[in-house]
Order: structure tokens, then sequence, then C-alpha cells
């Protein structure tokens, strides 16, 4: 008599299932880095990466701090600069580090995925016992839910972007699904060192990424709901007391190396970064819709809407301020703003939470198009689709798995974390793990619904997924948010010499929108580039009487201006920079130049008086100053 076969089965304590899977993921992303590193976009040249490589850079130099609050998020420019410092300035090691946080996000979608729906003893009638793979699929829900979730994160082409450029969105979602993971996992109290261990890395994080600090609630949640034990009422919330006040004291260890940085080094009352301010604004304004559209005044790219949100905050009170300061102003814009139109704001509100499930891809950076344009990117897909099916997979997980749930309430904290600025592709990333994991449950499920020839479970299944789908997939008609890629694109081209290319996706950016002042602008340096001083200043002026206050279309007109000789055009544009800009030494040094060769020579003279303030070893600005001299002592013969 033949022995019956063992059926095949994966056990819940499997090792070696996570080591493959992180190995896997790790070699996707490290096959992307290396197309990258082999492509023009691996140094970064504007935008947040420029911003925060020349930040890293800067501190590599000596430059530990500029005596100010910090003004953008601290953490992971000190990191690439120890990374800089051990291994020599590359991006392609600080890649390697976020392929490995990839990995990770991956094994701990697999471990959640086993622990929430686990192993079954339980096949449905509608399949013959037998040791074969159909019987294997449905003893191992949990598993074959973790790799195809698993798998279907190493795909997922956004992450596939961002995880190999500088920037810190690979490691916060590792660290944020490693919390959601410490509090689905744990059932029973925690000791006070891990409390304060968890609270600390929270912390820690949020000087890198403050969206992390939303996981709090849900920690919070578990020591009241969850890690509980059989003790007394009155014992049990001086216990429940005590571990919230542990957790909130190691978030406070975690963040600290920022706040006395700001408290005793700037001596601004700052606790993580004075942005705050700006960003609040941009996200609540009358000209907000939910993505991050830049009111008048500020333009965009990180650097640039940095600078511009500090001096114009100090151009409305007439003088200098703290970082500190320049936040409050802005928050009290955006404040006042809500309280004057709460219809309003409720209805963007309501945008911004259309645009976080939406399959619009508000990718600021253009990284994605970019590199899919390039054959960088591996095959994928995007956010859309894990949407459709993630929504119904979370409906069906909530009712399977009570635990289940404490994901969901996660994926609902991050969305929470963006209704106060906007949404763009890597501000929601956070959450796709999640989705994913939910998305693999529904599909799953959808699967063992057909096979047992369940009617019911898989026409709700499909219903759900019609409805999921036509949420997500609502358009976006505003003409400006599809300008985006191509303007972005258009001005990468540009960056490169890529002229022919540049003209096609700045001529697309301006089909879409022609009123934008960014698109003008970018469009004249492109004609300026191709020897057309004609178009180009055609286009500066479009610029400037779209945004009246856009310091590089006055510079430009000042220089063309220069160039045709037309002095006192030339001082005009310059001086009209320079309102925005008074720091400028270049600029204060073109002035210079006009006005001496208009014949001004006291104004002349105090222009690079203040250039040579600003920037006193410049050999240009030496020699000018010598001509000034020498034009003041022949008018005095």
């Amino acid at each position: 008599m033949t022995p019956p076969r063992t059926p095949w089965r994966i056990g819940q304590g499997s090792v070696g299932i996570p080591i493959y899977i992180f190995a896997a993921v790790v070699l996707v992303r490290v096959v992307v880095l290396a197309r990258l590193s082999a492509s023009a976009f691996l140094l970064p040249g504007r935008g947040d990466m420029h911003f925060y490589n020349d930040w890293a850079l800067r501190i590599l130099q000596g430059q530990w701090t500029d005596h100010h609050a910090f003004y953008g998020l601290p953490l992971y420019p000190y990191l690439l600069a120890l990374i800089y410092k051990g291994f020599g300035y590359s991006p392609f090691v600080p890649g390697l580090l976020q392929a490995v946080a990839d990995g990770g996000t991956a094994v701990l979608l697999y471990q959640l995925a086993v622990r929430l729906f686990g192993s079954s003893d339980r096949v449905d009638a509608g399949v013959q016992r037998s040791s074969g793979p159909a019987e294997f699929l449905q003893r191992n829900p949990g598993p074959i839910i973790g790799c195809l979730a698993a798998a279907s994160w190493a795909c997922y082409l956004p992450e596939q972007a961002y995880s190999a450029i500088l920037m810190p969105t690979a490691l916060a979602v590792f660290v944020f699904w490693f919390v959601i993971w410490q509090v689905v996992k744990r059932d029973q109290p925690c000791h006070a060192r891990w409390l304060l261990g968890l609270g600390a890395l929270i912390g820690f994080s949020a000087m890198g990424v403050a969206t992390i600090l939303f996981a709090l609630p849900l920690v919070v949640a578990a020591i009241w709901f969850k890690w509980i034990n059989r003790v007394e009422t009155a014992s049990r919330w001086r216990r429940n007391l005590v571990a919230s006040a542990l957790l909130m004291t190691g978030v406070g260890l975690g963040i600290s190396p920022c706040g006395l940085h700001n408290y005793l080094v700037a001596r601004d009352p700052v606790l993580l970064s004075a942005h705050s301010g700006v960003n609040f604004w941009i996200g609540n304004n009358p000209h907000a819709n939910g993505y991050p559209k830049f009111p008048p005044g500020l333009r965009a790219g990180q650097e640039a809407m940095l600078g511009d949100s500090i001096r114009g905050a100090e151009v409305a009170a007439g003088r200098p301020l703290k970082r500190a300061e320049v936040s409050q102003f802005w928050s009290r814009q955006a404040k006042a703003y809500i309280r004057g139109h709460p219809g309003e704001w409720l209805k963007l509100i309501a945008r911004k939470i259309g645009n976080f499930w939406n399959a619009f891809q508000y990718d600021d950076l253009s990284i994605i198009t970019n590199f899919r344009e390039n054959g960088i990117l591996l095959p994928g897909f995007m956010f859309g689709l894990a949407a459709a099916l993630g929504l119904p997979g979370m409906v069906l997980g909530a009712r399977e798995s009570r635990a289940s749930r404490w994901v969901i309430a996660a994926i609902f904290l991050h969305l929470a974390s963006l209704l106060t600025v906007f949404v763009t592709e890597r501000y929601r990333l956070a959450a796709v793990p999640g989705l994913l994991l939910f998305a693999a449950f529904g599909v799953y499920q959808f699967w063992r619904a057909i096979i047992a020839g369940t009617d019911k479970r898989t026409v709700a299944y499909l219903i759900l997924l019609v409805l999921a789908t036509s949420f997500v997939s609502i358009p976006r008609q505003d003409l400006s948010l599809w300008a985006l890629d191509p303007y972005n694109s258009g001005w990468q081209a540009l960056e490169s010499k890529n002229l022919p290319l540049a003209r096609r996706q700045l001529d697309l950016a301006y089909a879409y929108v022609p009123t934008n002042a960014e698109i003008n602008f970018a469009r004249g340096n492109l004609s300026l580039e191709e020897g057309n001083k004609t178009a180009a200043k055609a286009a500066y002026a479009a610029t400037v009487a779209l945004d009246d206050t856009h310091e590089g279309a006055w510079n430009n007109l000042g220089v063309l201006a220069l160039e045709e000789s037309q002095w006192q055009l030339a001082a005009g544009f310059l001086r009209k920079a320079l309102e925005r800009d008074p720091a400028s030494a270049k600029t204060r040094f073109l002035l210079a130049r006009a006005l001496l060769n208009g014949g001004d020579l006291p104004g002349s003279e105090v222009e690079i008086t203040e250039a040579l303030r600003l920037r006193p070893a410049q050999p240009e600005f030496l020699a000018l100053k010598d001509e000034v001299e020498r034009a003041q002592m022949s008018s005095l013969r």
C-alpha cells in the first residue's frame, strides 16, 4: 500500500523565502541603479535631488551649519555626507543602501501577509483533495499573498525610480512599515526599553521625512487596545499611561539632534524644520488644487521655493526674519484662508483625498516618465492598478482578518498626513506597500472563489473592483497638471544640451498652458541656447507679464539689453531682478556695468561696492571696481 503523500505547505516559520524575496527585490533595484549609472541622469542637476546633494557637499566641506534653524529636513543630507565621506562622492552608494531598504520592505510585506492571513488546513469544497499545486495554493494563503505582494513591490515603477535617486523615500517607507509590522506582530505588553527604542526610531526618522510621525497614533492605540493583559482597570490605566509616556520620550530623544541645533545653535524655537509653514501655505491657499501648485511669488523646485519663501516673508515684514518667523508668516496666511473660506477649504480637502486615490501621476520631479523614456526602469505598473486592486482587497481583508485593520488604519493615517499639505507621487508612496498587500489578498480570494465555484464571492469582488476602478479613474482635467511632465522633461533635455528634444517637450507644455510663467521662461532659455535672441526676449517679456516678480526673466532681459548696449533699459531690468533677490552679487555687478556705461558713476560705485561686499574676491568685480575708479578720476580732470 502506497503511503499518502504529504500535502505541500509552507510553514509560518519558513526562513528561506524572506531571504529569497530580499535578494530578488534588491537585484531588481540594483539593475535599475546600474542602468541609471550608465545614463546622464546619475548626478543630480536640479530639483530636490540637487538640493539634498548640494547640502551634503557643503557639510562634507565643513559647513555643518549656517547658524539658522533648519529650513529643510536635515537627516538625509547628513547621511549623504557621511556616505560620501566613507565611500567617496558617488550617488551610487546611497542608491545601493536604498535598494537594500526596498528589499527590507518586501520582506516586511511577506511577514505581514503570513501573520495576517496565515496558512489554512481547510480546502474549499470545489477542489478535490490532492497533493498538487491547487491544494498547495489553497493551504498556504499567507505565503502566497506575501510573495505576490513582494513581487508587486519589486515591479512598482515609481519606487523603481525613487529608490535609485538621491531621495529619502525608500528609507522612509521601510521605517514606516517596520513600525506597522511591530504593531501587528505583537500581542503582549512591551518592555520599557523597546517602547523607548521604537519611539526613538520614529523621532529620528522624522528628521528625514516628517510624515512618519503619523504612525504614532497607531502605536498609541496598540498600547491601549492591543498590547493588554488581564490586570485591574486602575493598574491598566497606569501601565498604559507610562507606556505612552515612554514612547513619546523616545520620540523626543530621536528628534533631539534637530531641536537642539535649532534652539542652541540657531537660537530659534523650531522643533524640526521651519519650512513646514510654507508647505502648509502651498497646500492651503486660494490657488491650491490638492497638488503642489505654487501660488504667485513662489517658484517650483525645493531650493528656489525655499529661497523665495524667505525673501517674500522678509519683504512683507520689512526686516530680516528668523526661520521660525518665516514659518509663522506663511502659516498665518494659510490659517487666514481656511478661516475665511471654510467651504472652499473643505472642497479642497475632498480634492486632496481624491488626488491621493487617483490614477493620475503627479510626479513633481518627472523622474518616472524621464527614466521610462530613457530605458532605465524595468517593466512594471503604476499607482492606479495598485489602488484599483487594493481597495476591494481592503474591504475583503477587514472581514477576513481583524488584525489587518491595523494595516488599513496605517494607510489612512498616511493619507491624513498629506491632507495638511498636498499630494504627489512620492508623498503617497508610503501607502503603496499596504495597498499591494491587500491587492494580493483580493486577487487570491477571487481565485479561490472561482475554484470553489462560489458565485456570490466572485460577483461581490467584481462589483467592488468595478467601483474602485471607476473611483481611481476619475479624470483630472486641469491642463496645467498634464503640462508638468513635458515641462520637466524639457528642462532636463535643455540642461543636457539635447535642444531638439527640449524644443518638442517645452512646446508641448506650452500648448497645454501658454499662460504659465515658468514654461515661458524655459522656452526663453531654450531660444537663447538656439541663438534666437528675438524669440528669447519675447518669451522673457511674456514671463514677466504673467509674473512681475520673476527674478530670472528680469535678469536675462537685463543681460540681453547689456549685450545690445541699451544701458538704461538694462539697468531698469536688473533693478527689477534685485527687488526679488537683493543679495545677488552677480546682478549687482551687472547693474554696476550698465550704470557705468550709461554714465551714472555714483550709482555704479554703489552697486559694485555692494557686489564686492557680498563676494569680496571675485576677479571680475575687482576689475570693474578699478574701471569705475578710473572713470571717476577722469571725470574730475
